[in-house]
């Protein structure tokens, strides 16, 4: 069971990462109805909030340029729930991401901090902590090569055993299905 979980940003849009990452779902929601029936794949994506995205409304979904901040630590809270229901599966999800996390939620209320600060790391690597313990891997495709980024999606793989693939907008979609075949084989064989 894969949840895919997208940056829904404005640097995704910004950085013509958001068409990418969308044909990137169709062609792995693609490859899973031919090849791979028993699959489930599940869509979320999160910019100041998550939330669940049908495979239906993907191709002409639109960026909000009113939403602020990267809000991963309300995405892998998301995606872990849509996993929950599929114990007994393997379970992972595939990250797709260009920023670091500058949004976190307190107390119901989703805080902003652009710089991120200490307290939005420690909110998002709890969640990544709370997948490990429910045997949830997190893979990311990291479409930013700033050392910032690049350290914190390495802890994160750290944490949860993970992967960490960096791609750009032009080639994120053959690394995906890539990375999925392999890995899927390496599952079964």
């Amino acid at each position: 069971a894969t949840v895919l979980l997208i940056d829904m940003s404005r640097s995704m849009f910004y950085n013509g990462c958001w068409d990418a990452a969308k044909r990137s779902a169709l062609a792995l929601d693609t490859l899973l109805r031919q090849q791979f029936q028993r699959d489930d794949l599940e869509l979320a994506g999160f910019s100041e909030r998550a939330e669940r995205l049908s495979l239906m409304q993907l191709p002409s979904l639109e960026w909000n340029e009113y939403s602020h901040g990267t809000n991963l630590e309300d995405g892998l809270r998301l995606a872990r729930e849509l996993l929950r229901p599929y114990r007994g599966k393997t379970r992972q999800i595939i990250l797709i991401t260009d920023g670091e996390p500058t949004a976190y939620n307190e107390e119901g209320t989703v805080v902003f901090e652009n710089p991120p600060t200490e307290r939005t790391f420690d909110a998002t690597l709890r969640e990544v902590i709370r997948c490990a313990r429910e045997d949830i891997t997190i893979n990311a495709f990291l479409l930013d090569r700033t050392a910032g980024m690049t350290e914190f999606i390495e802890t994160v793989a750290r944490l949860n055993r993970g992967r960490v693939i960096h791609a750009t907008a032009g080639d994120l979609g053959s690394y995906l299905i890539r990375d999925f075949l392999s890995h899927r084989t390496i599952l079964i064989g």
